[in-house]
C-alpha cells in the first residue's frame, strides 16, 4: 500500500476470523517490527507470538474480566457524547466485547515483551510517569501494525494484559528481567476491517514555537 494510505486507514480491528495466516506473511509483518528504531539501537524488546490453543484460551480468560470492569465507565463516558460520537462508541464497544469473547480465535497474539535494562529511559528520575522507554518498543509494535495493514490483516493493540503480567509471565516463560506492554491478535477480519479514520485535525495537535 501508499504508506499515507496505510495510516490514515488503519483501525483498530477487534473482530478478526480464526483463518490460519501464512508463515510467509507472519515473516513479513514480524521483519517490519524488527526495522523500528530504538535507543541506542539495542533493540530491547521480543515478540511471543502464541498459537497455542491452550494459551490463547488462558490468555482470553485473563482479558476478559478487565474488558468487563473496563465497560461501565465507559458506558458512563458515552452518555453525555453528541449522538454521533456516541453510536460510534457503541460500536467500538460491542467490538471490544467481541474480542473479549473472542480472543482465543485470533490465529496469532502477539506479546511485546521490553528489557528496561536494554533501554535508553532518561525520563526515569524526573518524578511523574515515565514514558522514553516506550519510545524503544512501540515503534516496533506500529511498524507491525502497518504491515499488517498492508497485508489485509486486522490487528489492534490492546494492554489490559499488562495487569496480568504475573500470570503472563508464567504462562509464556517469561524471564523475570523482562516485562510486558502490548498484546496484539493478528488475523483476517471479520467483514471490512480497516477502513477510514476520525483524529483531531492538525490545527489542534500542533503548535509552532509554543506551546498552544
Amino acid at each position: 500500500m501508499e504508506l499515507y494510505d496505510a495510516m490514515s486507514t488503519l483501525r483498530a480491528v477487534r473482530r478478526i476470523r480464526p483463518d490460519p495466516v501464512p508463515e510467509d506473511v507472519l515473516e513479513r509483518v514480524f521483519r517490519a517490527a524488527t526495522w523500528a528504531p530504538t535507543g541506542g539501537n539495542h533493540q530491547g524488546w521480543r515478540i511471543v507470538a502464541v498459537r497455542d490453543e491452550a494459551k490463547k484460551q488462558a490468555l482470553e480468560d485473563l482479558y476478559r474480566p478487565h474488558w468487563e470492569g473496563y465497560i461501565p465507565g465507559y458506558e458512563a463516558h458515552m452518555a453525555d457524547m453528541p449522538e454521533p460520537a456516541r453510536t460510534a462508541s457503541e460500536r467500538a464497544l460491542a467490538a471490544g466485547t467481541y474480542l473479549a469473547t473472542h480472543l482465543h480465535e485470533a490465529p496469532v497474539i502477539a506479546v511485546f515483551c521490553f528489557n528496561p535494562g536494554r533501554m535508553t529511559i532518561t525520563d526515569q528520575d524526573l518524578g511523574r510517569p515515565s514514558v522514553v522507554g516506550g519510545g524503544s518498543v512501540y515503534p516496533a509494535v506500529q511498524n507491525l501494525l502497518l504491515a499488517c495493514r498492508n497485508e489485509g490483516l486486522g490487528c489492534v493493540l490492546t494492554t489490559l494484559l499488562c495487569r496480568e503480567e504475573a500470570a503472563v509471565r508464567t504462562l509464556l516463560h517469561i524471564p523475570d528481567d523482562w516485562f510486558t506492554c502490548a498484546h496484539v491478535p493478528i488475523g483476517y477480519p471479520v467483514g471490512g476491517g480497516h477502513g477510514p479514520i476520525s483524529r483531531k485535525p492538525v490545527t489542534d495537535m500542533v503548535f509552532w514555537d509554543r506551546f498552544g
